[in-house]
């Protein structure tokens, strides 16, 4: 029988279940983290193949030896699944792994960099990210997208990852950038990335890792960007055709699509922020958190 992908959200939800194995995601959470290690932890959609590419280039200057980044920067609660051993040698150091775990859940021991983003706009780019791959395109509209993205449990949802990261700002091993900030001053991003993980000042790699981490370079080498490795991996598992198609490269803009957004959807994003970053954090906006972190707390 020919496989068809989800028309529905009660589909798309149930065929997911299969994305990520139990025992792959606890080898994931019971990795025993070296003082040197780097995590690059943020939430979906948010930079997380963007900081893949820069701390790689980074490590390796600018080693473009992989069919796909995942290959060689892996995932590291779906790196079992994906035939990874988190354990193996990696082919430079310090040795780097990509993540979406929240600071409670992460293995402690290593050093942490995190990406936040405005939420509406990281929910966005994840509808276009899953149309055409866990949804049928069309099939699902985006306000239902909103209220699915919204309505995630504690545990993976936007407000929880950010408030758990947000909370540990202060620590030595830690490193926070705003996607939006990121977007402004490239180079800027990868010396403060450069200087957190031990690259020395005035090697070269600095500005062939910044020439490598530009929209312009990635799009012409999309497909070493698009996942095309994971959904070999665990498309059957999620019941998925096998013609997907997913980037992660895409209009390289900062609210592109927020035009197509209702204002009730914006209120709902807005109360939820201060039920949670405004409520813990006394944060008022996103905008508000980006001043603070790049304002108050330099």
């Amino acid at each position: 029988m020919i496989k068809t992908r989800p028309l529905n959200l009660e589909d798309m939800k149930e065929r997911l279940r299969g994305f990520a194995s139990d025992e792959g995601i606890q080898r994931g959470l019971s990795y025993s983290a070296a003082p040197t290690d780097i995590f690059i932890s943020p939430y979906a959609k948010c930079g997380t193949t963007w900081m893949q590419q820069i701390v790689h280039g980074l490590r390796t200057n600018g080693s473009m030896a992989f069919s796909e980044i995942t290959e060689v920067v892996p995932w590291l609660e779906l790196a079992h699944d994906m035939g990874h051993d988190a354990n193996a040698p990696q082919v430079a150091a310090p040795r780097a792994f990509k993540s979406h775990l929240s600071w409670d859940q992460i293995p402690k021991g290593g050093r942490y960099i995190v990406v936040l983003r405005d939420p509406i706009d990281a929910m966005l780019s994840l509808y276009r990210f899953f149309e055409g791959w866990t949804f049928e395109t069309g099939s699902i509209s985006l306000p239902d997208f909103a209220d699915y993205y919204l309505d995630r449990a504690d545990e993976s949802n936007y407000w929880t990852h950010a408030l758990s990261w947000w909370q540990q700002r202060q620590r030595d091993n830690v490193l926070l950038f705003c996607f939006e900030d990121m977007k402004q001053d490239l180079p800027a991003t990868v010396h403060r990335v450069a200087d957190f993980i031990g690259i020395p000042d005035g090697d070269e790699c600095r500005q062939i890792a910044t020439d490598q981490a530009s929209f312009d370079f990635m799009k012409q080498n999309n497909h070493q960007f698009d996942d095309h490795l994971l959904r070999r991996a665990r498309d059957a598992a999620c019941d998925l055709p096998a013609d997907g198609v997913s980037t992660k490269v895409n209009r390289g803009k900062v609210g592109g699509e927020k035009v197509n957004i209702t204002q009730a959807v914006r209120d709902r994003f807005a109360k939820r922020w201060t039920e949670t970053m405004g409520a813990e954090c006394g944060l008022s906006s996103y905008a508000d958190l980006r001043h603070t972190l790049y304002g108050a707390d330099g």
